[in-house]
């Protein structure tokens, strides 16, 4: 289905000063629009990943479990409506999925909370290869189970380079689709092909791929243009490159010229890249989630896209 808002719409918006940075309304992450996820599921453009929650990355330092509860809290009174999760983000005895009940359970009814099965990590935190059908429904039930819900609204396959959705892997997950367990399905780190060979099993509602300022090559491009025409969300991983806004001059100029941090210019760029877009920032900081939140709202021109990476 079509977006129903234009990457700049906002339904509670106020355009961005050149002084001041974005204005921020009382749910700033409806500030950039809403996607319907799947054709029904309607979802703030600007939402929140949860990955960083267990540990500061995947070998830690540990997080803080009432720090991580707290910013999902007020993730949620800004507006966010989309989460993003997995049952392998964790960090020896915290994990994104407990805190996200913790926190938020029982959850609000425009709450989205999308996750992913695939890989896996063992308690060493080393990573599994890729899971095979039988797998992949046991991870299903483990996210149920862990999340605390009858359903879940999204689940992504995520592939490992070549694995893609054949040998009865896709169609596992269609399976439990059709049970009423998934509500909608996703692919990660695919490729066209693997995307088309998936919806030929069952309709793909969104795929999480790599974006950024410095990850945009021409096959990502092709991938959110294919994305966009066939009504499917983009949910890019990595929005600020992995570690941080990465140090593009462009970058730093216009977010000196707003006001803004190079971490809000780099969101908002993904943004108006395509309407398909949909931005899950990962923060187990509070004021990093504000911040992230309120790029929502900014707004960057014709001179300003001019001075980043080209879309």
């Amino acid at each position: 289905m079509p977006n129903t808002n234009d990457s700049h719409a906002a339904t509670e918006a106020t355009a961005a000063t050149p002084a001041s940075g974005p204005a921020v309304p009382t749910r700033p992450a409806s500030a950039a629009g809403t996607w319907l996820l799947g054709g029904d599921l309607p979802v703030h453009r600007m939402g929140f990943g949860a990955m960083r929650l267990p540990g500061r990355t995947w070998e830690g330092p540990a997080g803080d479990p009432r720090t991580a509860r707290a910013v999902l809290r007020r993730a949620v009174e800004l507006g966010v409506n989309h989460i993003d999760t997995a049952a392998f983000y964790f960090y020896k005895d915290l994990a994104a999925n407990t805190f996200i009940r913790e926190a938020l359970h029982p959850y609000p009814d425009d709450l989205v909370i999308a996750t992913k099965v695939g890989p896996d990590r063992d308690p060493d935190h080393n990573w599994l290869g890729a899971a095979g059908p039988a797998k992949l429904k046991d991870d299903v039930h483990r996210n149920l189970r862990e999340l605390g819900v009858d359903h879940l609204d999204l689940v992504y396959l995520r592939f490992l380079g070549e694995d893609g959705p054949g040998d009865g892997r896709f169609e596992a997950l269609a399976e439990l689709r059709e049970q009423g367990l998934i509500r909608h399905l996703g692919v990660s780190n695919a490729t066209p092909a693997q995307l088309a060979e998936a919806r030929a099993v069952a309709p793909v509602a969104a795929v999480q791929n790599r974006f950024s300022p410095g990850h945009h090559d021409p096959e990502a491009q092709a991938m959110i243009a294919l994305c966009a025409r066939q009504g499917i969300a983009y949910v890019p991983f990595f929005p600020l490159g992995g570690a941080g806004a990465p140090h593009l001059a462009g970058l730093r100029a216009v977010a000196d010229r707003h006001g803004v941090t190079a971490a809000q210019v780099t969101l908002a760029w993904s943004l108006s890249v395509s309407p398909a877009m949909l931005a899950i920032p990962g923060t187990s900081s509070p004021a990093h989630l504000e911040e992230n939140v309120a790029a929502a709202a900014l707004r960057l021109d014709a001179a300003d896209l001019a001075e980043l990476p080209a879309d």
